[in-house]
């Protein structure tokens, strides 16, 4: 038996007064998920469970049944192992955006999608300008970037504003804020290196250019959950199970790599709406002849959703269904238990992510239906498999 989960990042809803008061998932055509749902068992799941941030390292960790108190220490250090930095322990990584600010206020958490081109250049250019034994910058994915201090007398005990969810607000509001004394010197430390950026990136020669073309500029760093380097339970360990993971994004690769699973990265994968929806089926369906699981990660709709474009996400998720879980169950031979289920609701008309528990359905040889007929926020809550928290999911989907 194999096993493979198709993960709609941001996929979840709330109804939409455009869509009928339907969400997306209930209004767009998605015969795959569909029958993922018919054929199988459905229910919800808790991604973001309280006392952690609404951030996708937490709610992928939460899928793949992760003991978050255990293992989760921030977004940074799962990026930096993406990216092969293996921290030392006297190091802190920072996610760090590429954001746009007009005066004084956050307008775009990703710089208006910045090309890969365009962000290292700035990257590069930043630590050029800013780089020393304590501060060096990593350019990464588009916006998303990496700031690592190194030195004891930094700390990762921060309190930190997610760029995604802080559109509208004005960026000397929500700057770091320590948690502890020991904190204190670390907040003002990366404040001002923020507040120092923005300077340079106003009149960096790419901005520039990226302003003449019309393009929003990327002119402040925002540097935002810091940790340190975590420690995992290997995912076969813990499962008995060996997995992949086949994602567009550092933070996928970084918890695939702490799991001790296979990272998959598929050219044309961009985690955006033109990424390459066949090439990652294709993959998943190569990745099942040595391994028993893949986590097949798809960004597209997360990113669609904090622009709060509907007709973005309406065609996201039907890319989605059709030309990725479309293709692999019209082209997988063999035995396989699917499962279907976005890792949390990114909301259009609130561009951010919510608690809200997310849809889920399963079907495999070993699952008899239970009468649900459509994947969607409504329909799932009364399936079978009830309100999953923790591993549940996974240990249903594995029938351990």
């Amino acid at each position: 038996m194999k096993y493979i989960i198709f993960l709609g990042d941001g996929m979840a809803d709330e109804p939409v007064e455009e869509l009928g008061w339907k969400t997306p998932l209930q209004a767009v055509f998605t015969p795959n998920m569909d029958s993922i749902a018919r054929r199988g068992l459905s229910g919800t799941f808790l991604t973001l469970p309280a006392g952690f941030p609404t951030s996708s390292d937490v709610a992928n960790l939460s899928v793949l049944g992760y003991d978050l108190a255990s293992c989760y220490t921030g977004r940074g250090p799962l990026e930096a192992a993406s990216q092969g930095i293996d921290l030392a322990p006297d190091q802190i990584a920072f996610r760090c955006n590429l954001i746009t600010v007009r005066k004084g206020i956050l307008e775009d958490y990703s710089g208006g999608h910045i090309s890969n081109d365009d962000a290292r250049s700035l990257i590069c250019d930043l630590q050029d300008a800013f780089g020393s034994n304590e501060v060096h910058f990593y350019p990464g994915v588009s916006y998303r970037n990496l700031l690592i201090l190194t030195g004891e007398k930094f700390s990762e005990d921060l309190e930190y504003a997610k760029p995604d969810s802080s559109h509208g607000m004005k960026v000397n509001k929500i700057l770091l804020k320590p948690k502890s004394r020991a904190a204190k010197y670390t907040a003002n430390f990366v404040n001002d290196l923020t507040k120092r950026s923005h300077d340079f990136l106003e009149n960096h020669p790419t901005n520039l250019r990226r302003q003449q073309d019309g393009e929003p500029p990327a002119n402040l760093i925002w540097p935002w959950s810091p940790g340190k380097k975590p420690n995992f339970i290997p995912f076969e360990e813990k499962y008995g199970k060996k997995g992949a993971v086949i994602s567009a994004v550092d933070v996928m690769f970084g918890i695939a790599f702490f799991a001790g699973m296979e990272q998959i990265k598929v050219p044309g994968a961009t985690g955006f709406i033109d990424t390459n929806y066949e090439g990652k089926a294709e993959a998943a369906i190569r990745a099942l002849e040595k391994n028993d699981f893949v986590y097949l990660h798809v960004e597209s709709i997360d990113e669609v959703g904090h622009l709060g474009k509907l007709d973005l996400k309406i065609k996201a998720i039907e890319d989605f269904d059709r030309r990725c879980i479309g293709h692999f169950l019209k082209h997988f031979k063999g035995d396989i238990t699917s499962a279907v289920l976005p890792d949390h609701p990114v909301p259009v008309k609130k561009r951010k992510h919510t608690r809200t528990p997310v849809p889920v359905s399963i079907c495999g040889p070993t699952f008899n239906p239970d009468g649900i007929l459509t994947f969607d926020e409504v329909a799932c809550l009364k399936g079978a498999l009830g309100l999953m928290k923790g591993d549940q999911l996974m240990r249903r989907l594995f029938g351990l």
